[in-house]
Parts: C-alpha cells; sequence; structure tokens
C-alpha cells in the first residue's frame, strides 16, 4: 500500500506548490487524502491512523495527536511556524517539523536590494517627478543621493533571509554588521559579516535591513527610540514582517525625515484605503509581494518531496528546515492568508 500523506496546505495549494509533473509524481508514490485545517481532526479514524506525512501545519492538538500513530514529519508550506499543536509532545513522538519557508530567501533579498538601492539613488521619486514635469536633470537630481557601494550596512536578523541578503550584496563592497541574538558570534565570523550589538548596528548604518522573523521577545521592540537614534537619511528596509517594529514610530521617523524608509509588510494587510503609511514621503511601499514568486512556490514542492523520500528511507530529512525544541513555541509571526 501507498503511504498516506494528508494535505492541507492551505493558503498554498497543491497545485501552486507542485509543477504539473512533480504533482502527479506525489500521487503516483502517496495516497494522497486532501482535507483542511477545521476536518483534519474529523477524518476517520483509520486515515489518521495511517497517516505517515502531513503537508500543511494544520492544528493538531493532543487527542488527535493520539490518532496520529504513523506520523513521521508535519511539512509546513505556509513559512510561519505556528503555536498550534502541543511540539513537546510531538517532539517525544519524534516526529519532525519542517518548514520550506527557505524558498523565499533570495526573492526576498532580490527585492530587499532593489529597494535599497531605490532609496539610495531616488528612483521612484524621479519616476514620479518625470509624470508630473517636475524632473530635476543631472546633479540637481541627486541632491539626497548616495552609493550603496563601501557603505555600511547593518542587518538585523541572520537567518536564511539574512543569509541570502548578504550574498547578493557581496558586490557591492560593504561593510556589513549584524545583530542577531540567537547565533554565536562565530558563525557570523564565518559568513564574512561583522557581529555587533543593537545599538551598534542601528547607530552606525547607512542602510539598515530587518529581516528577523517576530518572535515572543522581539514584538515592536524598534521604536521611537531606535529611530532617534539612527544617523539622518538613515535607508531603513523592512522585509519580514511589520511586528517587529513599531509602525507608528517608523511612520513618525519617515515623516521627519530622519529615515527613508522602504517597506514589504504592513500591520494590516491589506492597507486601509485612508492609512497612513499609503500617502507618507521618505517611503517605498511594497504590497507583501517580494517573496511570492512561482519559481519559489514550485520549489516548496521539490523540498518536500525530496524530503519525504528522504524519510521513506529511514533518512533524516534534508531539504526543509527543522523546527527546534527550544525555539519553536517563540515564533509568533502572523500567519499569510494569501499567497
Amino acid at each position: 500500500m501507498k503511504p498516506v500523506v494528508l494535505s492541507a496546505p492551505a493558503p498554498r495549494s497543491l497545485e501552486l506548490i507542485f509543477t504539473p509533473d512533480k504533482r502527479a509524481l506525489l500521487h503516483e508514490k502517496y495516497n494522497v487524502i486532501e482535507t483542511s485545517d477545521e476536518a483534519l481532526a474529523h477524518l476517520p479514524l483509520e486515515q489518521l491512523n495511517s497517516a505517515r506525512y502531513i503537508v500543511g501545519q494544520p492544528p493538531i492538538s493532543e487527542q488527535t495527536l493520539t490518532k496520529l500513530n504513523n506520523l513521521r514529519a508535519v511539512l509546513n508550506v505556509e513559512s510561519n511556524l505556528l503555536n498550534n499543536m502541543p511540539y513537546q509532545s510531538v517532539f517525544e513522538r519524534g516526529i519532525h517539523v519542517l518548514t520550506t519557508g527557505a524558498v523565499f530567501a533570495v526573492p526576498v533579498a532580490e527585492l530587499g536590494l532593489g529597494l535599497a538601492l531605490d532609496l539610495a539613488r531616488g528612483i521612484t521619486d524621479t519616476d514620479g517627478a518625470f509624470k508630473q514635469g517636475g524632473e530635476q536633470w543631472g546633479g540637481d537630481g541627486n541632491a539626497n543621493a548616495r552609493l550603496l557601494t563601501n557603505s555600511d550596512v547593518g542587518i538585523i536578523g541572520y537567518g536564511d533571509l539574512g543569509r541570502a541578503l548578504n550574498k547578493v550584496l557581496a558586490g557591492f563592497n560593504c561593510n556589513i554588521k549584524v545583530y542577531d541574538p540567537w547565533l554565536p558570534p562565530s558563525v557570523l565570523v564565518e559568513n564574512r559579516v561583522i557581529p555587533a550589538t543593537l545599538d551598534e548596528v542601528i547607530s552606525t548604518s547607512d542602510f539598515l535591513f530587518v529581516v528577523a522573523a517576530v518572535t515572543s521577545e522581539n514584538h515592536h521592540f524598534l521604536g521611537a527610540e531606535a529611530f532617534s537614534a539612527m544617523q539622518p537619511n538613515t535607508r531603513f528596509i523592512l522585509l519580514s514582517r511589520a511586528e517587529v517594529v513599531d509602525f507608528d514610530a517608523l511612520m513618525d521617523a519617515a515623516q521627519s525625515g530622519q529615515v527613508l524608509v522602504a517597506s514589504d509588510v504592513f500591520p494590516e494587510e491589506p492597507l486601509a484605503a485612508n492609512h497612513r503609511a499609503r500617502t507618507l514621503p521618505n517611503f517605498i511601499r511594497s504590497s507583501h509581494r517580494a517573496g511570492a514568486l512561482d519559481v519559489a512556490f514550485k520549489q516548496m514542492g521539490n523540498m518536500v518531496l525530496e524530503d519525504m523520500e528522504l524519510m521513506d528511507k529511514g533518512l533524516p530529512p534534508m531539504r526543509c528546515k527543522r523546527a527546534e525544541r527550544e525555539t519553536v513555541s517563540r515564533m509568533q509571526s502572523k500567519p499569510v492568508v494569501q499567497n
């Protein structure tokens, strides 16, 4: 008999994360039972008992977990690890909780580079001035411009996205300082970046990239005091989640001209039509689209298939990132509701 896979990937779909060929392979190798977050706990006992994998991260109660006797892994294709299951019991049973979120690192890093260059050279503002017939030519249009090359760059958070960002910045010969309290300094040194305190990163950066996930420790940890400590005209690029900043303080700093801001994420998504952020000066807006490329979604499916194949052989998963028992319940990012 084929191994059973319970499929509950919402808001993703199997069509989104698998190419037609890979989806056919999934169904060829596994008995795929499509379900939902709400329905999984109510599946027939036989289906729960026989499930080897869950694609998605639906809520799992202690009671439901006792019925998942053959479960080897939960493969999260949402990207945020959700605090919706009894992780201690899950780990005690030897069940892997895996996330494919690393697929977004390169697409987000590339857009982050684009936003930084835009803030450095005023690309969007100049285009807008052209449309209004008010463009400034030559040096007159570069009063506030600066180079990314040889600049002081700060990165807050150094997971997959931070590492990808470091790579796309490699050609600019930047002096890169990194703050990440979850990593030892030697890891940063090995990645050819400079370990630094949060205060150092905030106060010395020409460009400051925020790529930290939201945790129980860092909710709104960048507020008015942090923005006032930044150098005038710091280019501040927010790529991870809006909840790591006090967004009102961020908007105040942009309004005053203390910082120039670009953000791909917002506290409300979509933003209300009258939200202040829509019309702020010194602010480039991107509608949470940095990672949402089809190539990234399809890479999710490839990672899922490769890791299930390894686990079928009794080997550990290698492509997806494993949730760690020490940190998984501290992850606080909101679930995505739109691809």
